[in-house]
């Protein structure tokens, strides 16, 4: 009897020794879960370190061009939510063309250059993390991630937002984030191979034999008319180009004088086709200036697709650089195709070739004749 029992008592035992081996194979031992769970700490364009999960598997992006940036290195099928100004109409938005699906995502908040972050509204789609450009600076970033309790990055477009340390940098951090390391380093190589060719195109062409040339009807927090330009105009200093308006001296935005343009006097004109209705507005009630600027007497006068919507679509800039240096330098850009070498931009950004859908949208790459539509 006394034998018997001690085997029982041996059985158990070694049965719930057998358990707790079992049990402990089976457990997961603290950050051995999944990726998703390993921490590393990175550097965000505001200089603040951020400690975040890698891989994530659900992001947002907020304020101008985050999303873009995101779609670019391929993280759309990450998003969980978009601002409100996302789901609006998406033309002269690369990306959400490319991306339609995103619109149909929960509202994360309103959006927009103005606004303030949704803080209730982002923690409901419960993201790993949260990329914003432009709405935030370091302490506002600081606050938005205390209040969500998210790990916010700030991304930025730098002051070029289109070949841009500050653009290539952003790309690479939402790449290591996001596990797309190798796909940000070739976005970053092929922005800078663009950007090479284009100067190499163009960079021993002697400034007095370069046509004057001027682009107006820029966007500037709204549609303007031929008067909103800009100095040193990112297409144009892509391709070298002599533009006239920066004898101003400055940088960025430029509401001139119609009689300034007149003595400027430009060979070639181009006409963001944002504002191109406008321009042809004043066209019919004012032909006779339009009729003493050279560039119109010549029938040089161009259209140039829209880029700048929620800040810089990188792709379109680029592809307005390559028609521009197709119109002043014609020799020098023989071998390129506007439409083609669009498509191409578009398609390794964003998977899709879009200049069809832009062109019909806005006009595409053409003369134009201001008088009849």
């Amino acid at each position: 009897m006394r034998t018997k029992a001690l085997k029982a008592v041996a059985m158990l035992i070694a049965l719930l020794i057998t358990i707790i081996i079992l049990g402990g194979c089976g457990a997961k031992a603290p950050g051995q879960d999944t990726a998703a769970q390993q921490k590393t700490v990175v550097t965000d364009l505001a200089g603040r370190q951020v400690e975040v999960p890698v891989p994530v598997k659900k992001v947002v992006a907020i304020g101008p061009g985050a999303l873009r940036l995101v779609c670019y290195v391929n993280g759309a099928d990450k998003v969980v939510g978009v601002e409100n100004l996302e789901k609006q109409q998406p033309t002269g938005r690369p990306y959400i063309l490319a991306h339609p699906e995103l619109k149909n995502l929960p509202t994360i908040g309103q959006g927009g250059p103005d606004s303030t972050p949704d803080a209730e509204k982002l923690v409901n789609v419960n993201p790993d993390v949260i990329f914003v450009a432009y709405l935030v600076d370091r302490s506002r970033a600081d606050e938005l991630q205390a209040k969500t309790n998210i790990p916010v990055v700030v991304l930025s477009y730098g002051r070029l937002a289109t070949f841009d340390e500050d653009v290539y940098k952003s790309l690479e951090l939402i790449g290591k984030i996001t596990g797309s390391e190798e796909r940000a380093r070739e976005l970053v190589d092929f922005l800078q191979k663009c950007q090479q060719d284009l100067h190499d195109r163009t960079k021993d062409i002697p400034e007095d034999k370069k046509p004057k040339v001027y682009v107006g009807a820029l966007g500037m927090k709204g549609v303007h008319g031929i008067e909103s330009t800009q100095a040193k105009y990112p297409p144009f200093v892509a391709v070298n180009a002599r533009n006239v308006v920066d004898e101003t001296g400055k940088t960025g935005s430029v509401m001139i004088d119609k009689e300034k343009l007149l003595s400027w006097d430009p060979d070639i004109i181009f006409i963001d086709e944002g504002g191109l209705s406008l321009v042809r507005e004043d066209y019919k009630k004012n032909p006779q200036f339009y009729l003493s600027l050279k560039a119109v007497k010549t029938g040089r006068v161009y259209g140039q697709i829209p880029y700048n919507y929620y800040t810089t679509n990188i792709g379109t800039a680029i592809a307005d650089a390559y028609y521009a240096g197709k119109v002043i330098y014609p020799e020098q850009f023989k071998d390129i195709d506007p439409a083609q070498k669009a498509d191409e931009i578009y398609q390794f950004l964003l998977g899709k070739p879009l200049y069809e859908q832009m062109a019909k949208d806005y006009g595409g790459f053409k003369k134009l004749d201001l008088a009849n539509p």
